[in-house]
């Protein structure tokens, strides 16, 4: 009875053996390196070995242990081998998945190509899909479990010129509502990060058209909210509670709040406001 308690109550982000993707730079390398603070051992994937060995080096400064690996989210075989790998490399059943990589697309809906669009499917939302479908079952055999899913404030903004990226992010948070109900009686925990603006290298690594680059850049040089390693440490803590949702930055919240309040509005306020940019 006391070990199901102790299960049951227990911090999933303490002493974690977790698998972060993306964990090269940004979101993903500030969890990994949270995640160490917080007593962790860590298998560091990214598509960018070179990447994910920096981040290791960090994690070794902190007195952790972390492994790196490269993997494309996008291949469902190599997500496969990342959760065998990670359990050989950690001498642990995995108790912690965070799916973080993502890549940026940005443009008018008829200046993409289907190309664009299978290329940020096969990573923001197949990546996400793929991560729970290689973890999750290890997870209820282990009887608990806990699932990070990095989506976006876009799952819910709806911006205009940001249609591929947003829907992949509106899936990623539609999946994690579905398991957060669904896996919650398997002692499996999980939460939505959906942020605004974080200093990233989502903008440079993606497929952006220069004029939106230009704009994302400055906007995150002068107005980004947060920094990553505080959305870490937030949505690790939410975790912790139980939290489905981490929406980190005041306007997150707003844009949040405005949309539930009244959708129809929303869109036709998004739909006014388009009207006079150029």
């Amino acid at each position: 009875m006391m070990n199901f308690l102790k299960q049951r109550f227990a911090k999933p982000s303490k002493q974690a053996y977790a698998v972060v993707t993306g964990a090269g730079s940004g979101i993903g390398r500030s969890f990994a390196l949270e995640l160490a603070r917080r007593g962790g051992s860590i298998v560091c994937a990214d598509i960018n070995l070179a990447a994910a060995e920096e981040t290791v080096a960090l994690i070794e400064q902190e007195g952790a242990t972390g492994f790196a690996l490269r993997c494309d989210v996008g291949s469902a075989e190599q997500v496969q081998q990342l959760a065998e790998q990670a359990e050989v490399l950690l001498q642990h059943p995995v108790t912690l998945v965070i799916n973080n990589a993502g890549v940026g697309l940005g443009g008018k809906f008829d200046e993409l190509s289907l190309d664009d669009w299978q290329w940020c499917m096969n990573i923001n939302l197949w990546g996400v899909i793929h991560g729970c479908h290689y973890f999750v079952p290890g997870f209820k055999k282990q009887g608990r479990g806990a699932i990070i899913n990095v989506a976006s404030a876009a799952s819910y903004t709806a911006a205009p010129e940001m249609s591929a990226y947003n829907v992949t992010k509106a899936g990623v948070r539609a999946l994690s509502e579905t398991l957060f109900a669904e896996l919650k009686r398997d002692n499996i925990r999980v939460n939505v990060l959906c942020p605004t603006l974080v200093p990233t290298n989502i903008i440079k690594d993606g497929r952006i058209p220069e004029r939106y680059s230009r704009l994302a850049n400055h906007a995150l040089m002068n107005y980004a909210l947060t920094t990553s390693d505080a959305v870490a440490r937030l949505t690790l803590n939410r975790l912790d509670k139980g939290e489905l949702y981490t929406t980190p930055q005041v306007d997150a919240k707003l844009f949040w709040i405005m949309k539930r309040a009244s959708p129809d509005l929303y869109a036709r306020f998004l739909g006014f406001s388009y009207r006079f940019v150029k």
